[in-house]
């Protein structure tokens, strides 16, 4: 079985693979001083409830933005697995995939991650891949897969913290869409409420809206990430949400590194 591992700024995901088939999958909050051990009393209970063992787990791969929590990773693979773990991205791991941008190398592997995923769901077609996560992504995917650039906003959670910090008087509130469509606020919290997602929504509209009118072509809007689903209302906005896109992007992108050897 394959241990697939996406690290982001916020949150680390685990998930387990048989071949193409998801078995199970787990969040943790990202921490790049998090040691070997303490991942593996984490996930050994984890998969223990999940009916798995540790001794199933033949390979590993990992996808990660956060450079200092790759050691300590690369040893669990090692320490408890007894497997080296590949690094996506680098050799043997390539990509797989063209990367049309002016520095391919500055690509963050989660980016290129979720191209391989969004080909495999949608082939030959023009996709536009929308993550929400620490940063908003947007990014056009070619027909044939090739990764064409995009856009890097600001994201939810931080867009608000940002707000709750340079403000002293408003309060911390949890972001969820408002109870109704409602643009006019009766509290301070429904005011920040409204001004954060509404606010983002009409940023989607206008950046998918920009992405299309110069791309020129039809295109299939997939979302991922943590907050997708906060936007799955908005109906308009994707064509699919596929909330273990990276986590499917590192099994394909594993599969096809064994297909070439």
């Amino acid at each position: 079985m394959l241990l697939a591992i996406d690290v982001g700024n916020t949150n680390a995901k685990f998930a387990l693979f048989d071949g193409a088939a998801l078995l199970a999958r787990w969040r943790i909050a990202t921490d790049d001083r998090r040691t070997a051990d303490e991942y593996m009393v984490w996930l050994d209970q984890l998969l223990r409830i999940e009916g798995y063992d540790r001794a199933q787990v033949d390979a590993v791969i990992i996808s990660t933005v956060v450079p200092r929590a790759l050691h300590n990773l690369q040893l669990l693979a090692v320490k408890y697995f007894s497997v080296d773990a590949f690094i996506a991205g680098r050799e043997p791991v390539t990509w797989g995939i063209a990367l049309k941008v002016a520095e391919p190398r500055s690509v963050g592997a989660d980016r290129a991650v979720n191209a391989i995923a969004a080909q495999a769901v949608e082939p030959g077609k023009d996709k536009l891949v929308i993550s929400f996560g620490t940063a908003t992504t947007l990014d056009h995917i070619g027909a044939d897969g090739a990764y064409l650039g995009g856009i890097i906003a600001p994201g939810v959670n931080l867009s608000l913290e940002a707000l709750v910090a340079a403000a002293a008087k408003l309060p911390r509130i949890a972001i969820e869409a408002p109870a109704t469509a409602s643009v006019i606020g009766r509290t301070t919290e429904s005011q920040m409420l409204i001004g954060v997602y509404w606010g983002y929504v009409s940023m989607m509209e206008g950046l998918i809206g920009r992405m299309k009118s110069e791309i020129g072509k039809p295109l299939t809007v997939i979302a991922t990430g943590g907050l997708a689903t906060l936007f799955q209302e908005q109906a308009h906005l994707f064509d699919r949400i596929e909330p273990d896109l990276t986590l499917n992007g590192l099994m394909h992108l594993y599969n096809q590194r064994n297909q070439t050897i």
